[in-house]
């Protein structure tokens, strides 16, 4: 170990820059040397120097030449890859002294699904600006059923709010930390003014051949309304509309033509704002928690750990009422 150390202190340490390394991520972002060098205000030579400077105290290359610009290699694409990491950490250190001086400004960079962004969030974003006026907050549309947490893992946010039915997976556990604000489920919502909301009684049989927007039947949401209509005997849902967008689907079952296969959550933490009422059924599904995911081992800003008690307050302030059963 003590060698180890002494070659980091004798061949790198002292020579391996942030300026440079910051010169080379550029380099690689426009693929060109002389690109980034008008990008940085710099002469090509420099950016040049700068990388060659980098490679001798390393000892690998780290960009191929190549007829159309440059690439990094192997051991480039790691040490942009690990630095992005650094300077994300550096970036979060200036803004945390910034905190500490001042503790009520500073940044929240979410990144947030469709079904959070019209449900929770917004009401999450009006109580937190009220407290804190002067903080800033970057909203990420992200879309963890297909992406992932790319956004957390690239530093683009602070936290991820997402309703996923797997937030614990085993091949996310080593870096990514999930907890549960509260459970969600699936409803079906239709405009008051409606046929379907307008009777007194209805039976899932009432809706056979009613034109629904829904989400793609592999997810939660359409497994949720197949698997309904399968267990009262009936035959599958008329799904008119298939789509992730919750404007779309809320907006279309607001014109009075279409039911709305919706998280609850989206017309329980927005109540009188959406023209729809949820009809009076409760969807056979697994348990659906909505989460806030953060990157384990990152110091989070004093901002951010507001932002998230704030969140928690307002999941726990709005409890779900209870729907009858009518299937």
């Amino acid at each position: 170990m003590t060698a180890k150390l002494s070659v980091w202190d004798r061949r790198i340490g002292r020579r391996l820059r942030l300026r440079d390394l910051y010169i080379l991520a550029d380099v690689i972002q426009h693929g060109s040397m002389a690109k980034a060098s008008i990008d940085l205000g710099m002469s090509q030579s420099a950016v040049s120097q700068a990388i060659a400077a980098l490679e001798d105290a390393l000892g690998v290359p780290l960009l191929d030449r190549t007829s159309r610009g440059v690439e990094p290699t192997l051991y480039g694409a790691a040490l942009v890859r690990r630095g992005e990491a650094a300077f994300d950490e550096l970036r979060s250190g200036i803004k945390d002294i910034e905190s500490l001086a001042d503790p009520a400004t500073g940044e929240v960079r979410i990144a947030c699904t469709a079904p959070m962004a019209a449900g929770i969030l917004p009401t999450v974003i009006d109580r937190f600006s009220q407290q804190f006026p002067r903080i800033t907050l970057q909203v990420i549309e992200t879309n963890t059923y297909e992406v992932g947490y790319a956004t957390l893992e690239q530093r683009i946010a602070d936290l991820v709010l997402t309703l996923s039915p797997k937030p614990f997976e085993l091949d996310l556990s080593e870096h990514l930390q999930a907890e549960v604000l509260f459970s969600d489920r699936i409803c079906l919502a239709a405009s008051p003014e409606s046929p379907w909301a307008r009777r007194r009684r209805l039976h899932l049989r009432d809706l056979v051949g009613a034109p629904m927007v829904a989400p793609a039947f592999d997810t939660p949401g359409g497994t949720a309304i197949i698997r309904a209509f399968r267990a009262a005997g009936l035959d599958e849902p008329q799904v008119t509309v298939t789509t992730f967008s919750v404007h779309v689907r809320t907006i279309l079952s607001m014109k009075g033509r279409f039911i709305s296969v919706l998280p609850a959550s989206i017309l329980r933490f927005n109540p009188g704002l959406y023209a729809l009422e949820e009809l009076p059924f409760e969807l056979p599904m697994p348990h659906w928690p909505a989460s806030l995911v953060i990157l384990k081992n990152r110091t989070l800003s004093p901002p951010v750990e507001n932002f998230i008690t704030c969140a928690r307050e307002v999941a726990k302030s709005t409890v779900s009422k209870p729907r009858p059963r009518n299937l």
